[in-house]
């Protein structure tokens, strides 16, 4: 038979040489594969496949700055039914309603809507301990795998509900962070697949607020929304000498555990997201750049008639009046009595980009960069913007024509507090692995100084006067020194434009102690109802909660043993649990917390597992009888 001209010798011989080559390299891993291994071998292989096989992700805890906890991973369930599957309907209604506390009709009606549909869900996101009951009673009816199923889900458990809910945010059904720092530092705590395959727990993040503290702040400004019939509120409390946030709140606010139903007003998170004219507050910033560029003296003198009048070369009149004719006054005595004409006439003596400049370094107009997505730059104009007029410095100084946000004030009265130069904000403490190692520890981090060091406390001092006797002597505090500032802004109206007449923003900013501060803190009412003036109804806030805050801090009080204070935070621990004739709810409880209950002769308490209570039986409120058997489940990032 004759070749085909078209078929090379060589190169057919060169394919028949490397088929043999393979054919015979798949026949030897074959046979090793067919080959008995050792034990230890042969236990390793199995153990890395199981391992991998087996292993599920598990989300980071969030946690205060002491460990209390925030947000911790657990399981929820998604309980579903194959409809054609189930033989008798109205029995497994009956069977299943009260385990998920639905009623026997509606579950009734998803099986007859659904009839021939091949799986509908009953009921989405379950509990363990429902699952489990749920599981239970399917079980001892014989409704097994092909007529019922369970769908594992990733949940999270917030033991605080509301607390700090827009800082802390919510995780969705998917697993991912939606909001807060669930969202901002999803990377962080989601779990993570290594390069040997294996999943690795996602990290555990300990915010800078503390807990406790927090709590005893949102009672402060509940009670305020209350009294002022206010519309929102904010205050953030931090430490002037680290930029560590304190507390953090935004009221209304969202019980993090019934996400879904919420409002948007109640998730919206204010601090980072609402730019605002300040008004008056922003007169210690005004007065701080005269002062620090020279174009004032502490000592100058300016006369308010009550009016601030000017007419430009090119006939633009500006018109700003005062709530007073005040007559003559130094710096100190304009910042203590809020005057506009004195602030007005100091903006003349200094350039307009002088002046933005100034304004800038001290981080108006831009990010704070704070650990939390969605924060408004605010706004700062600059001279050749449009909009810009003749009008525009001086009004500029006296806190108007100009959009911040509450998180930008705290930041630049961190350059006051802190000698001229300021810190970067953060929320974030540390962050440990999941074993508790940690891989980050925050440190104090300056800016470049913005400011004279003799400036910063000049102001201080000023602020302190504003306290003792001026428009903010409603916050005195008496044994502990403490400098504010006090403004009242009308708000712009969404549909006019223009300034509305009844709806304002009511803020005071203070630092105390003046002489060592150590806390910032800062409140913002809206649209409060009646009573619209800070010097009343912000002023005293501040009053209330900087007691609030150095008593739980354990700082000195004037007359007190001990005037000297060391700058470390006295931490207040967490009271311990007690089980009276009901039980109370141990979701987001320590285990250290947890032991001094196993002493209890007169109850069966058992603990599974370590890290916090994710759930508990019987459930919270239910009445404590003798002998009673309470099962308390926890989990951390090694438990699933």
């Amino acid at each position: 038979m004759q070749v085909n001209g078209y078929i090379k010798k060589w190169p057919m011989v060169v394919i028949l040489t490397l088929t043999a080559f393979f054919s015979l390299l798949i026949i030897a891993n074959y046979a090793a594969y067919s080959m008995p291994q050792s034990e230890e071998s042969s236990s390793a292989t199995v153990a890395k496949r199981v391992r991998v096989k087996t292993e599920s992700s598990h989300r980071g805890a969030i946690l205060d700055r002491n460990g209390k906890a925030l947000a911790v991973a657990t399981n929820f369930y998604h309980f579903g039914v194959t409809p054609s599957a189930i033989k008798n309907p109205a029995s497994f209604a009956r069977e299943v309603s009260p385990i998920l506390g639905e009623r026997e009709r509606d579950i009734a009606k998803i099986l007859s809507d659904n009839a021939n549909s091949s799986f509908v869900y009953i009921k989405q996101k379950i509990d363990q301990p429902t699952y489990e009951d749920l599981k239970r009673i399917c079980d001892k009816n014989g409704w097994t795998t092909s007529v019922v199923r369970y769908d594992k889900i990733p949940g999270r458990v917030y033991p605080e509900n509301r607390l700090a809910s827009q800082l802390v945010g919510f995780m969705g059904a998917e697993g991912k962070g939606l909001a807060g720092i669930e969202y901002s530092m999803n990377d962080v705590l989601s779990s993570k697949e290594n390069e040997d395959a294996e999943v690795e727990s996602g990290k555990n993040i300990y915010l800078t607020i503390d807990a406790n503290l927090q709590s005893q702040l949102e009672t402060v400004a509940t009670d305020v929304m209350s009294d002022t019939k206010a519309e929102s509120l904010m205050m953030i409390a931090a430490n002037a000498r680290t930029g560590e946030i304190l507390s953090y709140i935004s009221l209304p606010s969202a019980n993090l555990n019934e996400y879904g139903q919420a409002s948007d007003e109640e998730r919206k998170n204010r601090p980072v997201t609402d730019s605002y004219e300040p008004g008056s507050v922003f007169k210690v910033f005004t007065v701080a750049e005269f002062l620090d560029s020279g174009v004032i003296s502490p000592d100058e003198r300016f006369f308010c008639d009550g009016v601030f009048e000017k007419k430009t070369s090119s006939g633009e009149r500006i018109k700003i009046t005062c709530l007073e004719h005040h007559g003559s006054l130094t710096a100190r005595d304009a910042l203590k009595y809020s005057c506009n004409d004195a602030l007005a006439q100091m903006s003349e003596k200094i350039e307009s980009e002088a002046f933005l400049r100034r304004l800038r370094s001290l981080g108006f107009g831009s990010k704070t960069g704070v650990e939390l997505s969605g924060e408004t730059s605010g706004s700062l104009k600059s001279t050749s913007d449009r909009l810009w007029s003749a009008r525009s410095k001086p009004t500029i100084a006296i806190g108007q024509e100009v959009g911040v946000n509450a998180l930008q004030m705290v930041q630049a009265m961190t350059a006051v507090a802190n000698g001229g130069v300021p810190l970067q904000l953060t929320f974030i403490n540390k962050i440990s692995d999941s074993h508790g190692n940690d891989e980050f520890v925050h440190k104090a981090t300056e800016k470049e100084r913005v400011l004279k060091s003799s400036t910063a406390n000049y102001i201080l001092s000023c602020m302190e006067t504003v306290a003792e006797s001026g428009t903010g002597s409603r916050s005195k505090i008496g044994d502990v020194s403490i400098g504010v500032k006090t403004g009242t802004a009308q708000m712009a109206d969404a549909k006019t434009g223009k300034y509305s007449t009844t709806d304002f923003i009511s803020n005071c900013i203070a630092v105390f102690p003046v002489e060592n501060p150590e806390i910032i803190l800062y409140v913002v009412i809206q649209k409060a109802q009646g009573e619209i003036l800070a010097g009343r109804i912000a002023a005293p806030v501040i009053n209330r909660a900087a007691n609030v805050i150095i008593d739980h801090l354990g700082m000195s009080r004037r007359g007190a043993a001990s005037l000297a204070h060391s700058g470390i935070f006295q931490i207040a621990k967490d009271a311990p649990i007690e089980i009276k004739d009901r039980l109370p709810n141990f979701v987001g409880q320590p285990a250290r917390q947890l032991l001094p209950l196993l002493e209890r002769r007169d109850l069966n308490i058992k603990i599974h597992g370590s890290g916090w209570v994710v759930r508990q039986t019987p459930s919270p409120g239910t009445p404590v009888t003798e002998n009673m058997e309470i099962d308390l489940y926890l989990e951390t990032s090694q438990n699933h």
